[in-house]
């Protein structure tokens, strides 16, 4: 009788991968983070559990929006009261925090539920290429890493 495996907090082992935004679409790169966060690179994946690693972002400034998204598209908020919506498009967006605009994109790929906020915590985002984590030893994301 064999028994099926089952990651929870206690027997999940977890990473730190840094992924260079340079030149990349800002989709790509957020759908990455995403998988790494919820830890879909895994074999010992389990979709309830938190059981992904730690993504460090670098370069978000230069991550790049195809096609016309940097003038149509909006970052829009709207605190609740009327006539209080607010919009900025992307360029500005984009020049001015870039951070935003990568954790919402990350944010809008992983799934609506309790462990998309234990996911978030993990993700760190920086807009040069110089980070605060070198302690934590990340390895840089590639293709290979992910056995693809």
């Amino acid at each position: 009788m064999s028994t099926t495996f089952m990651a929870n907090k206690g027997n999940t082992v977890r990473k730190w991968y840094v992924l260079d935004a340079a030149g990349k679409p800002l989709g790509k790169t957020a759908t990455t983070a995403a998988t790494i966060l919820r830890g879909k690179h895994k074999p010992e994946f389990t979709p309830h559990s938190d059981c992904g690693d730690y993504v460090v972002i670098i370069n978000a400034e230069k991550a790049v929006l195809t096609g016309k998204k940097l003038e149509q598209k909006m970052y829009r908020t709207h605190s609740g009261y009327a006539g209080h919506l607010k919009e900025v498009k992307y360029r500005l967006l984009m020049e001015t925090k870039p951070e935003l605009a990568m954790h919402l994109a990350v944010r809008g790929m992983l799934p609506r539920n309790t462990v998309t906020k234990a996911s978030l915590v993990r993700l760190k985002i920086f807009k040069g290429s110089e980070h605060e984590h070198a302690a934590q030893k990340p390895e840089p994301w590639a293709a290979e890493t992910a056995g693809r």
